[in-house]
């Protein structure tokens, strides 16, 4: 018995529709990168794209547990000395809170090529309206 390898030409993307309103992020972020690699589905390959497009509704209704509104940090550097920011998760979640989910879900995907490929395929949109309605994604419910 072979090994199945899955080739480009194989694979059919879907479009998946998800409402992040009352969700837990880390719990939200691994359904997302498990869909964006295509583990859930059966020709899965380890060096391969085999994942669905994702789009996201409802990013500024996210939940964090804990204290993580106020003790989690978001740092960026502008690459000068001191050029270090930081902004809170309740600062982020006011400002950009797209960039919550999706700082969240790109750790949890490779460091290589092949994950900044997956990444592109994530629409996150903070309210409950999209653009992608003619790719007719399906919802799913978490």
């Amino acid at each position: 018995m072979k090994t199945y390898s899955a080739k480009k030409e194989d694979i059919t993307r879907q479009w998946v529709v998800i409402d992040a309103q009352d969700q837990v992020l880390g719990r939200l972020a691994t359904r997302i990168a498990h869909i964006l690699r295509g583990k859930h589905k059966p020709i899965f390959t380890n060096h391969v794209d085999t994942g669905d497009f994702v789009v996201i509704v409802n990013a500024e209704k996210i939940r964090l547990t804990g204290k993580k509104l106020d003790g989690k940090v978001y740092y960026r550097h502008s690459g000068y000395p001191g050029g270090i920011k930081g902004m809170t998760a309740r600062e982020m979640l006011d400002r950009k809170p797209e960039q919550v989910i999706r700082i969240a879900v790109k750790g949890m995907l490779p460091k290589n090529r092949l994950g900044s490929g997956m990444i592109s395929k994530l629409k996150v949109y903070a309210g409950p309206d999209h653009p992608h309605k003619a790719q007719q994604p399906e919802k799913l419910e978490l």
